[in-house]
């Protein structure tokens, strides 16, 4: 049977959310969804919010990336104009913090573990947000101009400010309420 990419991705999807310890560990609702587009506005996966008690998860199933590691972030506006997508300015940082996880003033909000793309070029991974107030972090990822994610061509280096040396963005997508 032939399998397109979206098929693909969302078979990606299971995977990555069938890794938790027990069925009670999955979130309950799914709040937000992005579709991933490359540059070249080939569609490349998608983006999930998914809620459960006072938690947040992102779920992220992606293809067309070169092997290896890449920077994931949560940007500051819910644009994505190709080819940069510069459009989604700077990473989401509602309490001014530091970038990174290295850096002892970090991480903020739009800092993201890197995604590792296998030789095929796909990567998935389930990420809980740290921030423990699932109404406050809702209210930052829907403020007046939106939220998007973004995938860059390099790894995140975890501490140099304000986006860690992850090089330019590869692909995008805008967050939408489901």
């Amino acid at each position: 049977m032939k399998v397109g990419i979206l098929g693909r991705i969302g078979l990606l999807a299971s995977i990555s959310t069938a890794s938790c310890t027990s069925v009670a560990d999955l979130p309950t609702e799914r709040l937000a969804t992005a579709r991933l587009n490359l540059a070249n506005g080939i569609p490349a996966g998608t983006v999930q919010v998914l809620g459960s008690g006072d938690s947040l998860t992102l779920a992220v199933a992606v293809t067309g990336l070169s092997q290896g590691p890449h920077g994931f972030h949560l940007h500051t506006s819910g644009a994505c104009t190709a080819p940069d997508f510069k459009s989604a300015g700077g990473h989401l940082n509602p309490l001014g913090k530091s970038h990174g996880t290295l850096d002892p003033a970090g991480p903020h909000l739009g800092d993201l573990p890197n995604l590792i793309a296998g030789s095929n070029g796909t990567a998935s991974a389930t990420i809980d947000l740290e921030e423990n107030n699932r109404d406050q972090v809702m209210d930052w990822l829907f403020d007046a101009d939106g939220t998007a994610v973004v995938i860059h061509a390099g790894p995140d280096d975890y501490r140099t400010d304000p986006a860690g040396a992850a090089g330019s963005r590869v692909a995008c997508g805008v967050l939408k309420r489901t």
